[in-house]
Protein backbone atom coordinates (compact mmCIF):
# COMPACT_ATOMS: atom_id res chain seq x y z
CA UNK A 1 0.00 0.00 0.00
CA UNK A 2 1.42 3.84 -0.84
CA UNK A 3 1.00 6.82 0.81
CA UNK A 4 -1.83 7.77 -1.07
CA UNK A 5 -3.93 4.81 -0.90
CA UNK A 6 -3.27 4.78 2.91
CA UNK A 7 -4.71 8.49 3.41
CA UNK A 8 -7.43 7.28 1.25
CA UNK A 9 -8.69 4.28 3.58
CA UNK A 10 -7.57 6.25 6.67
CA UNK A 11 -10.16 9.06 5.17
CA UNK A 12 -12.84 6.17 5.29
CA UNK A 13 -11.57 5.55 9.14
CA UNK A 14 -12.36 9.15 10.10
CA UNK A 15 -16.23 9.09 8.47
CA UNK A 16 -16.80 5.92 10.20
CA UNK A 17 -15.89 7.37 13.74
CA UNK A 18 -17.16 10.58 13.07
CA UNK A 19 -13.44 11.99 13.31
CA UNK A 20 -12.98 15.66 11.54
CA UNK A 21 -10.31 15.15 8.94
CA UNK A 22 -8.17 17.86 7.40
CA UNK A 23 -5.90 17.34 4.38
CA UNK A 24 -2.42 19.20 3.65
CA UNK A 25 -1.42 19.10 0.30
CA UNK A 26 2.08 20.44 -0.99
CA UNK A 27 0.78 22.80 -4.15
CA UNK A 28 3.81 24.59 -4.77
CA UNK A 29 8.05 24.35 -4.48
CA UNK A 30 10.98 26.12 -5.19
CA UNK A 31 14.34 24.94 -4.86
CA UNK A 32 15.16 22.18 -2.80
CA UNK A 33 12.88 20.55 -1.06
CA UNK A 34 12.14 16.86 0.81
CA UNK A 35 8.60 16.64 -0.65
CA UNK A 36 7.92 17.91 -3.73
CA UNK A 37 3.75 19.11 -4.93
CA UNK A 38 1.37 16.63 -4.50
CA UNK A 39 2.38 14.91 -1.46
CA UNK A 40 -0.26 14.94 0.51
CA UNK A 41 -0.80 14.68 4.53
CA UNK A 42 -3.80 13.13 6.36
CA UNK A 43 -5.19 14.88 9.87
CA UNK A 44 -7.56 13.83 12.60
CA UNK A 45 -8.98 16.31 15.22
CA UNK A 46 -7.68 14.01 17.57
CA UNK A 47 -3.99 14.05 16.46
CA UNK A 48 -3.96 10.76 14.10
CA UNK A 49 -1.52 11.65 10.76
CA UNK A 50 -1.16 9.49 7.68
CA UNK A 51 1.58 10.74 5.38
CA UNK A 52 4.18 13.13 5.18
CA UNK A 53 4.71 16.49 3.37
CA UNK A 54 8.29 16.99 4.85
CA UNK A 55 11.15 14.84 6.55
CA UNK A 56 9.16 15.87 9.71
CA UNK A 57 9.68 19.32 10.43
CA UNK A 58 6.42 20.87 8.77
CA UNK A 59 3.82 18.15 9.89
CA UNK A 60 3.37 19.43 13.14
CA UNK A 61 2.95 23.06 12.80
CA UNK A 62 0.82 22.49 9.76
CA UNK A 63 -1.34 20.30 12.30
CA UNK A 64 -1.95 23.33 14.66
CA UNK A 65 -2.67 25.36 12.27
CA UNK A 66 -5.98 22.58 11.68
CA UNK A 67 -6.66 23.36 15.48
CA UNK A 68 -6.32 27.51 15.26
CA UNK A 69 -7.30 28.55 12.63
CA UNK A 70 -9.37 26.98 10.52
CA UNK A 71 -12.89 26.91 13.07
CA UNK A 72 -14.52 28.13 10.10
CA UNK A 73 -13.77 25.32 7.95
CA UNK A 74 -12.30 28.01 5.25
CA UNK A 75 -9.16 26.48 3.33
CA UNK A 76 -6.00 28.03 3.84
CA UNK A 77 -2.30 28.05 2.38
CA UNK A 78 0.69 28.28 4.45
CA UNK A 79 4.34 29.00 3.20
CA UNK A 80 7.54 27.82 4.85
CA UNK A 81 10.74 29.75 3.43
CA UNK A 82 13.53 27.85 4.72
CA UNK A 83 15.98 29.95 2.05
CA UNK A 84 15.07 33.30 4.56
CA UNK A 85 17.17 33.27 8.43
CA UNK A 86 13.89 33.13 10.33
CA UNK A 87 13.79 29.18 9.52
CA UNK A 88 16.47 29.13 12.35
CA UNK A 89 14.22 31.20 14.46
CA UNK A 90 11.19 29.05 14.03
CA UNK A 91 12.98 25.84 14.67
CA UNK A 92 12.00 24.04 11.20
CA UNK A 93 15.36 23.55 10.63
CA UNK A 94 14.60 22.27 6.90
CA UNK A 95 17.82 22.25 5.59
CA UNK A 96 16.78 22.05 2.41
CA UNK A 97 16.89 25.77 1.10
CA UNK A 98 13.64 26.23 -0.86
CA UNK A 99 9.99 27.37 -0.14
CA UNK A 100 6.82 25.03 0.32
CA UNK A 101 3.19 25.81 0.06
CA UNK A 102 0.99 24.00 1.44
CA UNK A 103 -2.63 23.92 1.06
CA UNK A 104 -4.43 22.97 4.03
CA UNK A 105 -8.74 22.11 3.93
CA UNK A 106 -11.36 20.61 6.03
CA UNK A 107 -12.48 17.48 3.98
CA UNK A 108 -16.62 16.54 3.77
CA UNK A 109 -17.85 13.52 2.33
CA UNK A 110 -20.54 15.65 0.61
CA UNK A 111 -18.51 18.43 -0.41
CA UNK A 112 -18.37 19.35 -4.20
CA UNK A 113 -16.05 18.97 -5.80
CA UNK A 114 -14.89 16.22 -3.48
CA UNK A 115 -10.97 15.24 -4.51
CA UNK A 116 -10.96 12.42 -2.04
CA UNK A 117 -13.82 10.51 -3.62
CA UNK A 118 -12.19 11.38 -7.11
CA UNK A 119 -9.01 9.67 -6.43
CA UNK A 120 -11.11 7.09 -5.48
CA UNK A 121 -13.15 6.55 -7.93
CA UNK A 122 -9.67 6.57 -10.25
CA UNK A 123 -8.02 4.27 -8.44
CA UNK A 124 -11.08 1.78 -8.23
CA UNK A 125 -11.92 2.10 -12.01
CA UNK A 126 -8.26 2.30 -12.50
CA UNK A 127 -8.14 5.25 -14.70
CA UNK A 128 -6.66 8.52 -14.94
CA UNK A 129 -7.59 11.99 -13.35
CA UNK A 130 -7.08 15.73 -13.18
CA UNK A 131 -6.99 17.86 -10.23
CA UNK A 132 -7.00 21.27 -10.33
CA UNK A 133 -6.53 23.18 -7.07
CA UNK A 134 -6.68 27.09 -7.33
CA UNK A 135 -4.57 28.16 -4.28
CA UNK A 136 -3.80 31.61 -4.55
CA UNK A 137 -5.56 34.44 -6.43
CA UNK A 138 -5.88 38.11 -6.75
CA UNK A 139 -8.13 40.75 -8.25
CA UNK A 140 -12.22 39.95 -8.47
CA UNK A 141 -11.65 36.07 -10.08
CA UNK A 142 -14.73 34.28 -8.60
CA UNK A 143 -12.77 31.68 -7.15
CA UNK A 144 -12.10 30.66 -3.48
CA UNK A 145 -9.24 29.13 -2.02
CA UNK A 146 -9.07 25.13 -2.66
CA UNK A 147 -11.47 25.68 -5.50
CA UNK A 148 -11.36 22.70 -8.08
CA UNK A 149 -12.45 21.86 -11.35
CA UNK A 150 -11.74 17.98 -11.83
CA UNK A 151 -11.02 16.42 -15.43
CA UNK A 152 -12.57 12.62 -16.56
CA UNK A 153 -11.08 10.70 -19.24
CA UNK A 154 -14.45 10.80 -21.27
CA UNK A 155 -13.84 14.64 -20.76
CA UNK A 156 -17.11 15.53 -18.05
CA UNK A 157 -15.77 17.93 -15.82
CA UNK A 158 -17.03 18.85 -12.18
CA UNK A 159 -15.72 22.42 -10.87
CA UNK A 160 -16.93 24.73 -8.64
CA UNK A 161 -15.14 27.98 -10.40
CA UNK A 162 -17.35 29.99 -11.38
CA UNK A 163 -14.71 32.58 -13.58
CA UNK A 164 -15.73 31.53 -17.30
CA UNK A 165 -11.77 32.56 -18.35
CA UNK A 166 -10.39 30.58 -15.92
CA UNK A 167 -12.44 27.45 -16.77
CA UNK A 168 -12.18 27.47 -20.17
CA UNK A 169 -7.51 28.14 -19.57
CA UNK A 170 -7.84 25.13 -16.82
CA UNK A 171 -9.60 22.62 -19.12
CA UNK A 172 -7.21 23.15 -22.15
CA UNK A 173 -4.19 22.67 -19.44
CA UNK A 174 -5.70 19.65 -17.74
CA UNK A 175 -6.21 17.65 -21.19
CA UNK A 176 -2.74 18.69 -22.17
CA UNK A 177 -1.72 17.15 -18.67
CA UNK A 178 -3.65 14.14 -19.12
CA UNK A 179 -1.91 13.36 -22.61
CA UNK A 180 1.99 14.25 -21.43
CA UNK A 181 0.88 12.66 -18.23
CA UNK A 182 2.87 15.61 -15.70
CA UNK A 183 1.27 17.61 -13.00
CA UNK A 184 2.45 21.64 -13.23
CA UNK A 185 2.08 24.95 -11.45
CA UNK A 186 0.01 27.60 -13.80
CA UNK A 187 0.00 31.14 -13.19
CA UNK A 188 -3.29 32.39 -15.41
CA UNK A 189 -3.87 36.29 -15.82
CA UNK A 190 -6.99 37.06 -16.12
CA UNK A 191 -9.21 40.46 -17.23
CA UNK A 192 -10.03 40.71 -13.30
CA UNK A 193 -7.11 39.02 -11.72
CA UNK A 194 -5.26 36.43 -11.51
CA UNK A 195 -4.86 32.51 -10.08
CA UNK A 196 -2.47 30.21 -9.48
CA UNK A 197 -3.17 26.62 -9.98
CA UNK A 198 -1.67 23.33 -8.66
CA UNK A 199 -3.32 20.69 -11.89
CA UNK A 200 -2.31 17.36 -10.75
CA UNK A 201 -2.15 14.03 -12.43
CA UNK A 202 -3.90 11.70 -10.54
CA UNK A 203 -2.44 7.99 -11.52
CA UNK A 204 -4.11 4.44 -11.06
CA UNK A 205 -1.78 1.83 -9.43
CA UNK A 206 0.57 0.61 -11.47
CA UNK A 207 -0.51 -2.96 -13.02
CA UNK A 208 2.10 -5.70 -12.74
CA UNK A 209 1.81 -8.69 -13.98
CA UNK A 210 4.17 -11.81 -13.05
CA UNK A 211 4.28 -14.48 -15.03
CA UNK A 212 6.16 -17.12 -13.14
CA UNK A 213 5.31 -18.77 -9.35
CA UNK A 214 8.64 -19.87 -7.77
CA UNK A 215 9.62 -18.48 -4.88
CA UNK A 216 11.61 -15.60 -6.59
CA UNK A 217 8.72 -14.33 -7.54
CA UNK A 218 7.30 -13.89 -4.04
CA UNK A 219 10.02 -10.68 -2.89
CA UNK A 220 8.95 -9.19 -6.06
CA UNK A 221 5.37 -8.75 -5.27
CA UNK A 222 5.77 -8.12 -2.02
CA UNK A 223 7.91 -5.23 -3.06
CA UNK A 224 5.44 -4.10 -5.75
CA UNK A 225 3.21 -4.47 -3.43
CA UNK A 226 4.63 -1.86 -1.05
CA UNK A 227 4.75 0.38 -3.71
CA UNK A 228 0.84 0.16 -3.75
CA UNK A 229 0.92 -1.52 -7.28
CA UNK A 230 -1.86 -3.98 -8.24
CA UNK A 231 -0.16 -7.18 -8.48
CA UNK A 232 -1.15 -10.40 -10.72
CA UNK A 233 0.77 -13.43 -10.80
CA UNK A 234 0.16 -15.83 -13.54
CA UNK A 235 1.15 -19.53 -12.05
CA UNK A 236 1.60 -21.26 -15.86
CA UNK A 237 2.03 -24.49 -13.85
CA UNK A 238 -1.54 -24.24 -12.48
CA UNK A 239 -0.67 -25.12 -9.07
CA UNK A 240 -3.16 -24.84 -6.42
CA UNK A 241 -0.54 -24.55 -3.80
CA UNK A 242 0.56 -20.92 -5.69
CA UNK A 243 -2.38 -18.83 -3.42
CA UNK A 244 -1.21 -20.16 -0.46
CA UNK A 245 2.22 -18.78 -1.37
CA UNK A 246 0.92 -15.32 -2.44
CA UNK A 247 -1.44 -14.16 0.33
CA UNK A 248 -0.35 -10.40 -0.55
CA UNK A 249 -1.11 -10.30 -4.56
CA UNK A 250 -4.31 -9.01 -5.99
CA UNK A 251 -4.84 -12.05 -7.87
CA UNK A 252 -3.80 -15.18 -9.12
CA UNK A 253 -4.49 -17.18 -12.25
CA UNK A 254 -3.78 -20.88 -12.90
CA UNK A 255 -3.53 -21.70 -16.13
CA UNK A 256 -1.59 -24.21 -18.54
CA UNK A 257 -2.84 -22.94 -21.54
CA UNK A 258 -3.47 -19.23 -23.49
CA UNK A 259 -1.18 -17.65 -20.77
CA UNK A 260 -1.55 -14.27 -21.84
CA UNK A 261 -5.26 -14.52 -22.90
CA UNK A 262 -6.16 -14.37 -19.75
CA UNK A 263 -4.50 -11.25 -18.63
CA UNK A 264 -5.48 -7.76 -19.47
CA UNK A 265 -2.43 -5.62 -20.77
CA UNK A 266 -2.83 -1.88 -21.40
CA UNK A 267 -0.43 1.03 -22.07
CA UNK A 268 0.13 0.88 -18.15
CA UNK A 269 1.01 -2.53 -17.88
CA UNK A 270 4.30 -3.96 -16.31
CA UNK A 271 5.25 -7.31 -16.84
CA UNK A 272 7.92 -9.59 -15.96
CA UNK A 273 8.69 -13.09 -17.22
CA UNK A 274 10.03 -15.32 -14.88
CA UNK A 275 8.51 -18.82 -15.44
CA UNK A 276 12.16 -20.41 -15.68
CA UNK A 277 10.35 -22.38 -18.58
CA UNK A 278 11.69 -22.08 -22.41
CA UNK A 279 8.49 -22.94 -23.58
CA UNK A 280 6.40 -21.12 -21.82
CA UNK A 281 8.47 -18.14 -22.16
CA UNK A 282 8.55 -18.68 -25.42
CA UNK A 283 4.62 -18.36 -25.56
CA UNK A 284 4.53 -15.24 -23.45
CA UNK A 285 6.47 -13.56 -25.26
CA UNK A 286 4.77 -14.07 -28.35
CA UNK A 287 1.69 -12.24 -27.09
CA UNK A 288 3.81 -9.84 -25.21
CA UNK A 289 5.69 -8.48 -27.58
CA UNK A 290 2.71 -6.89 -29.72
CA UNK A 291 0.56 -5.79 -26.63
CA UNK A 292 0.74 -2.34 -25.41
CA UNK A 293 2.65 -3.26 -22.08
CA UNK A 294 4.80 -0.10 -21.44
CA UNK A 295 7.77 -2.53 -19.96
CA UNK A 296 8.78 -6.60 -20.10
CA UNK A 297 10.83 -8.06 -18.58
CA UNK A 298 12.86 -11.37 -18.80
CA UNK A 299 14.65 -13.03 -16.17
CA UNK A 300 17.77 -14.94 -17.67
CA UNK A 301 21.13 -14.11 -19.54
CA UNK A 302 21.03 -11.80 -22.47
CA UNK A 303 22.18 -15.08 -24.57
CA UNK A 304 18.68 -17.23 -23.51
CA UNK A 305 16.06 -13.73 -24.31
CA UNK A 306 18.32 -13.67 -27.88
CA UNK A 307 17.56 -16.98 -28.61
CA UNK A 308 13.98 -16.20 -27.18
CA UNK A 309 13.71 -13.60 -30.13
CA UNK A 310 15.67 -16.02 -32.74
CA UNK A 311 13.20 -18.30 -32.22
CA UNK A 312 10.12 -15.71 -32.59
CA UNK A 313 11.95 -14.97 -35.85
CA UNK A 314 11.83 -18.44 -37.21
CA UNK A 315 8.00 -18.61 -36.20
CA UNK A 316 7.67 -16.09 -38.61
CA UNK A 317 7.07 -13.03 -35.93
CA UNK A 318 8.24 -10.06 -36.83
CA UNK A 319 9.04 -7.52 -33.72
CA UNK A 320 9.87 -4.02 -34.21
CA UNK A 321 12.54 -1.87 -32.97
CA UNK A 322 10.06 0.04 -30.45
CA UNK A 323 8.51 -3.31 -29.01
CA UNK A 324 12.61 -4.53 -28.18
CA UNK A 325 13.01 -0.94 -26.72
CA UNK A 326 10.13 -2.00 -24.09
CA UNK A 327 12.43 -5.64 -23.79
CA UNK A 328 14.49 -5.96 -21.08
CA UNK A 329 16.41 -8.66 -21.13
CA UNK A 330 18.61 -9.77 -18.53
CA UNK A 331 15.52 -7.81 -16.14
CA UNK A 332 16.60 -5.20 -13.71
CA UNK A 333 19.43 -2.67 -12.86
CA UNK A 334 22.79 -3.59 -12.45
CA UNK A 335 23.45 -3.82 -8.28
CA UNK A 336 25.33 -6.69 -7.77
CA UNK A 337 22.25 -9.00 -6.95
CA UNK A 338 22.59 -12.28 -6.11
CA UNK A 339 19.40 -13.49 -3.86
CA UNK A 340 16.08 -13.59 -4.79
CA UNK A 341 14.98 -9.97 -3.00
CA UNK A 342 18.24 -8.39 -4.06
CA UNK A 343 17.47 -9.50 -7.87
CA UNK A 344 13.30 -8.37 -6.77
CA UNK A 345 14.67 -4.86 -5.63
CA UNK A 346 16.92 -4.84 -9.29
CA UNK A 347 13.55 -5.39 -11.22
CA UNK A 348 11.33 -3.22 -8.97
CA UNK A 349 14.09 -0.22 -9.49
CA UNK A 350 14.42 -0.73 -13.50
CA UNK A 351 10.68 -0.58 -13.79
CA UNK A 352 10.20 2.57 -11.54
CA UNK A 353 13.63 3.83 -13.35
CA UNK A 354 11.28 3.14 -17.03
CA UNK A 355 8.08 4.57 -15.55
CA UNK A 356 9.49 7.79 -14.55
CA UNK A 357 11.70 8.21 -17.29
CA UNK A 358 15.23 7.97 -15.57
CA UNK A 359 18.38 5.99 -16.11
CA UNK A 360 18.97 4.46 -12.57
CA UNK A 361 22.28 6.29 -12.37
CA UNK A 362 23.82 7.42 -8.98
CA UNK A 363 21.82 10.98 -7.88
CA UNK A 364 25.71 12.05 -6.85
CA UNK A 365 26.08 11.76 -10.49
CA UNK A 366 22.79 13.77 -11.61
CA UNK A 367 23.59 17.48 -12.75
CA UNK A 368 20.02 18.77 -12.93
CA UNK A 369 16.82 18.56 -9.97
CA UNK A 370 15.84 15.33 -8.36
CA UNK A 371 12.22 15.84 -8.38
CA UNK A 372 10.06 16.88 -11.50
CA UNK A 373 9.94 21.08 -11.47
CA UNK A 374 6.14 21.67 -11.87
CA UNK A 375 6.62 25.02 -12.57
CA UNK A 376 5.73 27.06 -15.43
CA UNK A 377 5.46 30.44 -16.56
CA UNK A 378 3.57 32.64 -14.99
CA UNK A 379 1.99 35.10 -17.86
CA UNK A 380 -0.03 33.05 -19.32
CA UNK A 381 -2.89 34.74 -21.04
CA UNK A 382 -6.46 32.97 -20.78
CA UNK A 383 -7.98 31.63 -24.36
CA UNK A 384 -10.83 33.88 -25.66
Amino acid sequence: MNELQAILEGFESSQKSGEMTFLATVVKTQGSTYRRSGAKMLMTNTGRTIGTISAGCLEKDVFEHTQQRMSDGESIVVTYDSTASEDILWGFGLGCNGIVQVLIERLERKSTPNAIAFIQECFHKKHLGIIATVFAFEGAVKVKLGSRLLLYPDGKIITDIKDANLIQSLLADSQAAFANQKSRVNNYQLPLGSAEVFIEVIQPPTPLVIFGAGYDAIPVAQFAQALGWDVTVVDCRANEATKARFPIACDVILTRREIVKQVFIDVNTVAVVMTHNYLDDLEILKTLLPSPARYIGVLGPKARTERLLEDLGSQGIIYTTEQLTRLHGPIGIDIGADTPEEIAIAIIAEIQAVLTNRNGNFLRNRNQPIHQCYESNSNLLPTT
